[in-house]
């Protein structure tokens, strides 16, 4: 059996050093604040991103150039027989259509999951890959199951401010104002291809109330009968954080909750301080 390469980018919140220790690579994903080019996790730290975000930077993501995935995938394929690179959510980035197209330079050796994932539920998609390959899987085997099983994941996320929603478009300036005089919370969704609007309600306590439903009604219903893993993410302070893993936890007892900060790409689009629950299927094979 040929041995394989796993690849992934910082969408996934897997950290450099984390990279290391699970044997994997992660490409950082880009940014410019102010005009200048940072990457994730190597010349931007979450707490500078943070700080650089709250004072009104211009800020904007970016993709990893083409020139430096095919420089990482020629490194791997020196010493692994195939590569598996597991981007971000085509939905949500153009970097993934992009990897598909280097790919077809690599003939069959480089993989590219268009899995329609990010942050928690791309990471698990990571890992369920690393343990395919540990029992012998072959790469192809690898990429099969994780799109046949690419939906099956869920993602809620309410924000504590609309500032960044407006910012990005995705909510009218009207709307916006509106929203803030009402004290109104979006929840949204990713269950596939890109961030929707889930629900409108009034206040954070009904806004969690609608992420912790919401992710009930999948674990019981649209799960039905089957394993899943029950994450966390969030962009609120570490005492906010604890308290909402609490609530999940009394919500949820059976479950332990990997929790995570959301990725920089999602972040800046919502702001800091906010909330996610997400979950997704087990794999067995």
């Amino acid at each position: 059996m040929g041995k394989i390469a796993i690849v992934t980018d910082s969408n996934s919140g897997i950290t450099q050093e984390e990279a290391k220790e699970l044997g994997i690579r992660v490409v950082p994903m880009p940014f410019y604040i102010n005009g200048e080019l940072y990457y994730e996790d190597i010349t931007l730290t979450q707490d500078e991103f943070y700080e650089k975000l709250e004072t009104g930077a211009d800020i904007s993501t970016s993709q990893p150039s083409p020139g430096d995935v095919m420089e990482l995938w020629e490194e791997l394929l020196e010493e692994y027989d195939e590569v598996i690179h597991i981007p971000m959510s085509s939905g949500l980035s153009s970097s993934c259509e992009n990897a598909i197209m280097l790919a077809r330079e690599f003939e069959g050796k480089v993989h590219v999951v268009d899995n329609q994932r990010i942050s928690v539920t791309q990471r698990q998609s990571v890992e369920d890959a690393m343990m395919m390959r540990d029992k012998g899987m072959s790469g192809e085997e690898i990429v099969d199951v994780l799109m046949r099983e690419k939906l099956e994941s869920s993602i809620y996320i309410t924000v504590d401010t609309l500032k960044y929603l407006k910012k990005g478009g995705r909510i009218t300036p009207a709307a916006a104002a509106i929203g803030t005089v009402l004290n109104l919370k979006p929840v949204l969704q990713i269950q596939g291809e890109k961030l929707d609007a889930f629900a409108k309600v009034r206040g954070w306590k009904a806004a969690k109330k609608t992420m912790l439903d919401a992710i009930d009604k999948d674990i019981h219903s649209r799960f039905a009968g089957e394993k899943v893993h029950l994450e966390a993410a969030y962009t609120c302070s570490e005492e906010e954080k604890d308290k909402w893993i609490a609530e999940l936890q009394v919500r949820f007892p059976a479950y332990e909750i990997r929790t995570e900060k959301l990725s920089l790409s999602v972040a800046c689009h919502i702001g800091p301080g906010a909330m996610a629950v997400a979950c997704s299927k087990y794999i067995e094979v």
